[in-house]
């Protein structure tokens, strides 16, 4: 789908704030509510919006502490990467894994109370995982940055 200027407006109203109502949307963008509901459907068809979420503030969750983990598999076979997704997808601390091109495989972002939270996630659950070689935590000391999409409005 080509996006046109006022699509990519919506999105950014849409993507600061899902709750924002149609008049307030096509206000925004210079629209009337119903052209504008008109484009969001069209939007949401084409997968170009996947849904509607609410941001979580994590110290409020007692989730204190992100790691960046580098994980390095044994295989690389399609069996192997699949089992290890699927077994990614049962531990909720987990909220992003991406495989990934250089010295390891898999780049996973791990949300936990603190250290210890942490030590048991590991023993209990990423390293049961069979095909794990090797793996690299790295503790987030501060995000410096958080960002919406670039969508050049």
């Amino acid at each position: 789908m080509l996006l046109d200027r006022l699509d990519r407006k919506i999105l950014a109203v849409l993507q600061s704030n899902s709750r924002a109502s149609l008049q307030d949307i096509g206000h925004a963008v210079g629209l009337s509510p119903s052209p504008c509901w008109g484009r969001i459907k069209k939007l949401e068809e084409a997968g170009v919006i996947e849904g509607y979420t609410v941001r979580l503030n994590p110290l409020a969750l007692g989730l204190g502490d992100t790691v960046l983990v580098q994980v390095t598999l044994d295989s690389h076979s399609d069996n192997t990467l699949e089992k290890f997704g699927e077994m990614l997808a049962t531990i909720p601390e987990v909220v992003e894994a991406h495989l990934v091109s250089g010295e390891y495989d898999y780049l996973l972002r791990v949300v936990v109370k603190d250290t210890r939270d942490y030590e048991r996630l590991l023993r209990e659950k990423l390293y049961k995982i069979k095909g794990i070689r090797h793996s690299q935590s790295s503790f987030v000391l501060r995000t410096l940055k958080k960002a919406d999409l670039p969508l050049g409005v």
